[in-house]
């Protein structure tokens, strides 16, 4: 099964050499390239690829706003990568909030980009070693400070739980381990969360976790 992908970055060196490193894997294929927001957006909706790897700072319109209307208008069915030159770039939380699957630095290795594209394809979330949990829970925690507008009180008490082993980053396996279920029932539980909640992905339940307070900064639990 090939990875079909949309780079965009208004800089064509930039474009060109992402385009050029990844066509050279046998599973994965550059289906078009754009050098702004609008006409990712446009060549999105036209070639649908499986994940759309954007620029976070774009002209006419930047990586976020197109990574917002990317995968609304997709449904979710293409993922959307984004780059950016800083590592500790205010825009994380914001790409994240946006329904982006993953935050990559610009200049990640050709492993790690490669990495990168075959995991957010694959329906997970990733961000770049440099930026971690605790920075997604401190851009939460500064910047809601109304009630959150959503509640757990329609999940059990184990997707509860779920939803907390998944913000702390433990994989399907771990969770499996640390409750004493099946890799099966994990996964069931966070399909019902996911529904429950209007959830795309793993790092929107991480920020959702965040927000009502079921994780704090700093703080990974036992």
């Amino acid at each position: 099964m090939v990875i079909r992908v949309l780079v965009a970055d208004d800089q064509a060196v930039v474009r060109t050499a992402f385009s050029s490193l990844l066509n050279t894997q046998d599973d994965i294929e550059v289906v078009g390239e754009a050098e702004d927001g609008e006409q990712a957006v446009l060549g999105a909706a036209e070639l649908q690829p499986d994940v759309a790897l954007l620029d976070i700072r774009m002209p006419r319109l930047g990586g976020i706003d197109a990574a917002r209307e990317i995968v609304a208008a997709s449904n979710g069915a293409t993922k959307a990568l984004m780059l950016t030159t800083f590592g500790l770039d205010e825009y994380v939380y914001d790409a994240l909030t946006a329904g982006a699957s993953g935050f990559l630095l610009k200049d990640a290795t050709f492993p790690e980009l490669l990495h990168a594209v075959r995991v957010v394809a694959g329906g997970h979330a990733l961000l770049a070693p440099e930026i971690t949990g605790r920075l997604i829970a401190e851009f939460a925690r500064q910047r809601v400070s109304a009630p959150p507008k959503r509640s757990i009180d329609g999940l059990t008490a184990r997707e509860a739980e779920v939803l907390v082993l998944i913000a702390r980053g433990l994989s399907n396996a771990d969770i499996a381990d640390r409750l004493t279920i099946t890799d099966h029932t994990v996964k069931t539980h966070i399909n019902r969360l996911f529904a429950k909640m209007g959830l795309r992905d793993r790092a929107q339940a991480v920020i959702l976790a965040y927000e009502l307070g079921l994780v704090v900064a700093g703080n990974s639990g036992p």
